[in-house]
């Protein structure tokens, strides 16, 4: 059992210790500083050795019951077995529907197969894990990385129950829309191509407008120039478009410059029950 303190501000870590000195299985990491949750389950899958590896929740949203169930799939030779939720429990209106419209329109524009209504919890074969480990990019989506990577994959259901305890900090506003930029960002080019979609349309109508101000010059009985208000609700539009479309550009140029900077996705200042010392990715595994 691996556990992962993203560098939380409570006892976490020394809980983590007190639960190793307990028992030998448990191990854990603790972040210099909060890296954020993608890098905290990266950090767990790059430290655990086992021939499956289980990803899920503190919070026991993710019934334990369920596991067996996983491990009986895997033994018949599925190399991902991801919980699909068939019930969501003890969540806001709000968060339902965008959780719903979000994984629908994923679904729709990315180029790889996300199951509709699933999470991180799922179990992954040790090649599945070791396919991950290749993967550096820094801006982590895992419910796309791990259908991209491909294998034998299946579901099974459960009911999701509501939060034992605390609130979680990962549905907040901010949070949810950075997942969402960045879950459309690395697996999708549907932003840039609506850009250049909108660009040919506004130049046509643009095209249009003008063979029409000329006609209108030519041949009709009035100044086809109305005023100073037609001129300026243009001037916002079409300002309005090319700001938009600089900031689709610039969300795609941030996130390569990301990239080529080569920073570690994660920092374990402690760590329990390893005998590598504290590192910035995953720790050396025998050969045998």
């Amino acid at each position: 059992l691996v556990l992962v303190d993203d560098g939380s501000r409570d006892r976490s870590a020394a809980i983590i210790a007190e639960l190793h000195q307990r028992d030998g299985r448990v191990k854990g990491l603790s972040f210099s500083r909060n890296f954020g949750f993608q890098e905290a389950v990266t950090a767990g899958m790059d430290y655990a050795q086992g021939q499956a590896v289980i990803l899920t929740d503190a919070d026991l949203q993710d019934p334990p019951e369920v596991i067996p169930e996983m491990i009986a799939k895997w033994r018949e030779g599925y190399d991902v077995v991801y919980g699909v939720r068939s019930e969501r429990e003890g969540e806001t209106w709000f968060k339902l529907a965008t959780a719903k419209l979000f994984y629908r329109l994923i679904h729709r524009i990315t180029s790889v197969n996300i199951p509709l209504d699933t999470g991180d919890f799922r179990l992954m074969d040790r090649r599945v894990v070791d396919a991950l480990g290749r993967m550096h990019e820094r801006n982590r989506f895992l419910r796309g990385m791990v259908p991209w990577v491909g294998f034998r994959q299946t579901g099974v259901h459960f009911k999701r129950a509501p939060r034992y305890a605390g609130e979680a900090k990962y549905s907040s506003v901010r949070r949810m829309v950075k997942f969402a930029m960045n879950a459309i960002t690395s697996f999708s080019y549907v932003p840039l191509q609506l850009a250049t979609f909108l660009g040919f349309i506004i130049a046509g109508l643009a095209g249009l407008a003008i063979f029409t101000v000329v006609l209108l010059r030519l041949f009709g009985p009035h100044d086809p120039l109305v005023g100073q208000a037609t001129t300026l609700v243009a001037v916002l539009f079409l300002g309005g478009v090319q700001l938009i479309s600089l900031g689709i550009i610039g969300e795609y140029l941030g996130r390569i410059y990301d990239e080529v900077k080569g920073r570690p996705l994660y920092l374990v200042q402690q760590q329990w029950g390893f005998d590598t010392p504290p590192t910035d990715g995953p720790p050396a595994r025998d050969s045998a």
